[in-house]
């Protein structure tokens, strides 16, 4: 397992990643924290008593160029509990490049139930081991729309940077 502090304007955030049951997941997420391609990113997406998504948008909206997609490993056995990390995509099953959401409850839909391209699931890779008091702050927060983007706080959360420990 491999530690990080995702350190946040609204507090820091510890996180163990599964290296062993998400390889590929982890050291994509680790490549992009150790460019610092997260320094500045913000949390863009926020639900309350759902998820906080993160790691793709610049404070003014603007989308950040990514690497190329990862397969997705969403049939690793990790599910969509609160207090995991898991890879964003788009309705690809492979579409998941530097975003990436904390679920702030139980989401088992978001669990990986077939290989079909609606129950393939998303990929979990890690989950919080101190910082939820920060997450839930984070899933609090006003939102509103900004640029054609629903959710979005009204305040940036911006993520200042991802350590590697």
């Amino acid at each position: 397992m491999t530690t990080v502090m995702i350190k946040t304007s609204k507090g820091d955030i510890t996180a163990r990643l599964d290296d062993a049951k998400a390889p590929e997941t982890v050291r994509n997420f680790l490549a992009y924290a150790k460019e610092g391609f997260y320094d500045g990113t913000i949390f863009h997406r926020v639900i309350e008593g759902f998820m906080i998504q993160g790691g793709g948008f610049t404070a003014d909206m603007r989308q950040k160029n990514t690497k190329p997609p990862i397969k997705n490993e969403a049939a690793n056995g990790l599910d969509n509990l609160a207090g995991t990390l898991a890879m964003a995509r788009t309705s690809a099953v492979d579409s998941a490049t530097s975003q990436f959401f904390i679920n702030l409850d139980d989401n088992d839909f978001l669990d990986h139930k077939d290989n079909s391209p609606s129950g393939f699931g998303y990929a979990v890779f890690g989950s919080v081991c101190g910082g939820m008091d920060v997450v839930k702050a984070i899933g609090s927060v006003p939102t509103g729309n900004e640029n054609g983007f629903q959710d979005v706080p009204l305040e940036a959360v911006v993520i200042e940077n991802v350590e590697v420990e």
